[in-house]
């Protein structure tokens, strides 16, 4: 003998600040609405006329959200209920009957704005390159100063060997803008253009 509708029963339990309109614009929504219930004062609800077959049950509201369940009803009349798993189907977690919906989280329908912050400032690129360097230049001389003797006169040769005769910078562009320099003239070649002159 098989039942042909049955009752699906539940609790849903409002937030701790819920007031009068929690109740009214909370709906309970089986199978995306086929079937739809209300919640009572009590936060309890019933779906009538259900017959046998597989359902997802779910708490609507427009602030809250609720976790959904999977009841499925035999042909008996026998109700189970279980976690609803859209990624492990084959998995089933039990849940208690009658059931029971608590809140899970709040909707955020707006993405809070970023905030300033001092470190932003001091941990971009163009900082640290300026930074780094300026402390390094402060850091070295310390580190040197702390060395042994014989570390600092290692340190001073290599330096001095590293040195070498940088040119003139103001000689290097006028040869560089100015051309060729020229050379002076001698006696000989002198007597020369006057020879070829005649």
């Amino acid at each position: 003998m098989s039942i042909t509708s049955v009752l699906v029963e539940g609790k849903v339990t409002p937030p701790d600040e819920a007031t009068s309109d929690w109740f009214t614009s909370t709906r309970v929504l089986v199978n995306g609405g086929v079937f739809l219930a209300f919640v009572r004062d009590d936060g309890s609800f019933v779906v009538s006329n259900l017959p046998s077959g597989s359902y997802v049950v779910e708490i609507s509201n427009p602030d809250l959200l609720y976790e959904p369940a999977r009841v499925e009803i035999t042909s008996k009349g026998k109700i189970r209920a279980r976690k609803l798993n859209f990624i492990q189907s084959s998995t089933v977690v039990q849940l208690p009957y009658p059931l029971k919906f608590k809140t899970k989280a709040r909707f955020k329908y707006f993405q809070s704005r970023e905030q300033w912050r001092i470190t932003d400032f001091l941990f971009s690129p163009m900082v640290l390159m300026m930074v780094l360097p300026l402390v390094l230049i402060m850091v070295m001389p310390k580190l040197m100063n702390a060395a042994d003797p014989d570390t600092q006169k290692e340190m001073q040769q290599s330096l001095q060997g590293s040195n070498f005769d940088m040119p003139d910078l103001a000689e290097t562009m006028t040869s560089f803008f100015g051309g060729a320099k020229k050379v002076p003239l001698t006696q000989k070649s002198i007597k020369q253009n006057k020879k070829r002159q005649s």
